[in-house]
């Protein structure tokens, strides 16, 4: 497998919109992207009270290597006064189906596609956030 080409397609554009910092993860989160995506999401989780939004849309696979990436990542912003959300979350989408299945789609915080839109797109109005159930959360 060539570098070059698999590597740069793992993560999308990274922008920065009314302070949250938006990652578009792509591709199959498997133990070769673990090792290409984790020194990013330190550098990313790793700031004092950092917003970290992941966009999972775009996300093919995912097994326990990647799991363990974003529950790592959701870790450290946590730790740093910071929140970690997900967009892109869908029952039938491969993020959406591993929460449900090992039980863990309680404990990250989703942002739904429109409202993920709205920062990107300029505004500045809080997105609603909502739990793995849709339940609204503070």
């Amino acid at each position: 497998m060539d570098e070059g080409q698999y590597y740069p397609r793992l993560v999308g554009p990274c922008r920065a919109a009314g302070g949250t910092t938006v990652l578009e993860l792509r591709g199959e989160l498997d133990i070769l992207a673990v090792s290409v995506l984790s020194d990013q999401l330190d550098d990313l989780t790793g700031v004092q009270g950092a917003d970290l939004l992941l966009d999972v849309r775009a996300v093919t696979f995912i097994d326990c290597a990647g799991l363990s990436l974003l529950s790592r990542a959701r870790y450290r912003t946590r730790q740093r006064g910071g929140r970690l959300r997900l967009t892109g979350v869908t029952r039938g989408g491969s993020v959406g189906r591993l929460l449900h299945m090992t039980g863990l789609a309680g404990t990250f915080d989703t942002v739904s596609d429109e409202d993920a839109g709205e920062p990107a797109a300029g505004t500045t109005g809080p997105a609603e956030v909502t739990d793995g159930a849709g339940t609204a959360v503070a």
